[in-house]
């Protein structure tokens, strides 16, 4: 009966990234024919104009949508699952306010001197703001007993982080302004292959984490029966977790809420809480949210 159901949860997120992924494709501005879109990908012949829109604007942009809505998701399920707090996540732990304060003091500075600034620069810009409030939340998390009290301090550093955002963007100049207004609000617009292919090669990392989170969840003491480095284990779950947050803020701004509600609308739709099962339920689950959004 569980098999059935995990198989059905399975389908229907797969049925839905599909679903989506195709009406990205086709609706736009510029209206493409479903046909169209499947010549085009299959390398047959079809008008050149289509064929530029889906190509290098549409088809990056929507697998971005998707392996970054996967990504943030998985994020906020190995932050919950290293906190064992349900309402864990890169928003609420300030995560990814830190990661877009750093990425704005190096874009304004980039900008204000007319250098362009490359993917990898943004990666490590937000990388470093992910790490520096995940290491105020890890020294908070070492004098609180209290989980709630934990989540408060998360939320305190990211509004914190977001008013010295403010701050910059307004003795900013006007130009800085425009761009980092557009980027604040959180866009998969303006993706690049490159930008798809290095996300998509982090999100891997995390489906092989399957097996120590398991035994995690179980314990520590388990854990380490079962082999797990735990000192090890816990500093990869918090880069892993850092990396995926400031990877979405670099290419995509600060998006919101994904870490937390996914995880937890999969562990309804599974009714479990296995990692083999819930990590890719959880990157489907983040696809399907990003591309209907």
């Amino acid at each position: 009966m569980k098999n059935r159901r995990y198989m059905l949860s399975f389908f229907i997120l797969g049925m839905l990234v599909l679903a989506f992924l195709a009406l990205n494709l086709c609706a736009g501005s510029v209206p493409v024919p479903l046909g169209s879109v499947l010549d085009i990908l299959m390398g047959r012949e079809a008008d050149p104009v289509y064929q530029d829109i889906i190509l290098k604007i549409r088809f990056p942009r929507t697998l971005a949508a998707a392996v970054l809505g996967g990504g943030l998701a998985l994020s906020g399920y190995l932050l919950q699952t290293f906190f064992h707090n349900p309402i864990a996540g890169p928003f609420t732990l300030g995560i990814s306010s830190g990661a877009k304060l750093v990425v704005a003091l190096v874009m304004v500075s980039a900008l204000s001197k007319s250098i362009q600034v490359s993917s990898l620069a943004m990666i490590g810009a937000a990388f470093a703001g992910a790490l520096i409030s995940m290491g105020f939340v890890l020294l908070m998390s070492r004098a609180m007993d209290n989980m709630s009290m934990l989540i408060v301090s998360g939320v305190m550093i990211g509004y914190i982080c977001s008013a010295v955002t403010d701050f910059i963007v307004t003795f900013a100049d006007d130009s800085n302004i425009v761009n980092l207004h557009n980027w604040s609000k959180g866009s998969f617009s303006g993706i690049t292959w490159e930008n798809v292919a290095l996300m998509a090669v982090v999100t891997f990392v995390v489906f092989l984490m399957s097996k120590p989170i398991s035994a995690y969840q179980m314990g520590e003491v388990y854990a380490r029966n079962m082999g797990v480095n735990i000192r090890l284990f816990r500093v990869l779950l918090v880069f892993l977790s850092s990396v995926l947050s400031a990877c979405v803020t670099a290419f995509a701004g600060p998006v919101s809420f994904v870490g937390i509600a996914v995880p937890h609308l999969v562990k309804s739709l599974f009714q479990t809480t296995k990692p083999l099962l819930m990590i890719p339920g959880c990157f489907l689950g983040g696809a399907v949210f990003c591309l209907l959004c």
